[in-house]
């Protein structure tokens, strides 16, 4: 729950806190807040220049570097990781500013494949090969696998050190590119589109499920180290899920059933990664059910109509009652998250 200034002010008025009380819970949440990631321009600035740097870095990587050679591209890489780490220690214990802190210690993750594909290019083992680094963001293939080890660990070793949850974001994105290439891994040969499915499903249930035991054992509540977890674990198990073969409308069917369980999961652990999710999978089966099995019946509109009111007469009731149902469970079932709501 989020308590707004205003909030303390109506409690002034209505004599359940005084002035003077109001001042010093405001002054309070003001330096509690002034850290956070919250939406104003100055962290807007910061996430966009981060950004920027990161993609730079990554994603926008052109074969300019590699021209230097295995050598010249660990020397730079080293050069712009150590920066990195300086320049976190720095914000971090002598600006005291954790929000760029965390978005350096990012950028250090993130120039971890390029260090490993710079020693393995050294050592020889892309030669003769025409992948470029470049690809290691386009194209599946198992021989990432080195570097995405090595990103999980040192990624794990620096979030372990530094304590900033942005650091989460290149590796969860890690996590997310790993379920992509264990496939070709498992397999080696020619890997079906059913197995890549159920490599992304099941690798994104285990992401989910390091997210929520990120979630138990984290004890400051004030950051969230699973965030990014929550979304690219999501994807994987959603897309892998989504992108399968019902083979019959009960298939389909327990598809749906599958995303509804999703929104009420994203209601108890307040993740609304799941609710977005979930919602677009039952939305995708109502617009199969109108387009195939129910093509141009006249009832069905009728009927989802009926269904649509039912659900806001639905959302009116569990208004007045989501504190008591959701409360006791939450209370009861996840008494290290209580602190959360």
């Amino acid at each position: 729950m989020k308590i707004l200034p205003s909030d303390l002010e109506k409690a002034v008025a209505q004599n359940i806190i005084s002035q003077a009380q109001c001042d010093k819970l405001l002054q309070m949440l003001q330096q509690h807040t002034q850290h956070q990631a919250n939406f104003n321009f100055t962290n807007v600035l910061y996430y966009f220049g981060g950004l920027i740097t990161i993609g730079a870095l990554s994603l926008f990587m052109t074969l300019g570097w590699e021209s230097f050679g295995a050598s010249g591209l660990i020397t730079i890489t080293l050069f712009y990781l150590l920066l990195s780490l300086a320049l976190t220690h720095y914000f971090l214990h002598t600006k005291h500013l954790p929000i760029p802190a965390g978005i350096t210690a990012a950028l250090a993750v993130t120039l971890i494949p390029l260090l490993v594909f710079g020693i393995q290019t050294a050592l020889g083992l892309w030669s003769g090969d025409s992948m470029h680094y470049q690809d290691y963001h386009v194209y599946i293939d198992w021989r990432w696998i080195t570097m995405e080890i090595a990103t999980l660990v040192a990624g794990a070793a620096l979030c372990a050190y530094y304590r900033l949850p942005f650091m989460m974001m290149p590796i969860a994105v890690t996590l997310w590119y790993m379920s992509m290439d264990l496939a070709p891994y498992f397999y080696r040969e020619y890997v079906s589109w059913t197995e890549r499915q159920l490599v992304s499903l099941c690798v994104g249930i285990l992401i989910i499920a390091f997210a929520i035991l990120i979630d138990f054992r984290n004890k400051n509540r004030h950051k969230d180290y699973a965030f990014w977890l929550y979304i690219f674990g999501t994807m994987a198990f959603w897309g892998g899920l989504s992108s399968m073969n019902s083979g019959s409308e009960y298939g389909k069917l327990i598809y749906c059933l599958i995303n509804i369980g999703m929104i009420i999961v994203g209601s108890l652990l307040d993740r609304r990664v799941f609710v977005i999710f979930g919602a677009l999978g039952v939305a995708g089966y109502l617009g199969y059910l109108a387009w195939h099995t129910f093509q141009d019946s006249a009832i069905f509109p009728l009927a989802l109509t009926i269904i649509g009111f039912g659900i806001i007469a639905l959302g009116i009731w569990w208004q007045k009652n989501e504190e008591k149902i959701f409360g006791n469970m939450r209370k009861k079932l996840l008494p290290q998250l209580v602190d959360r709501w």
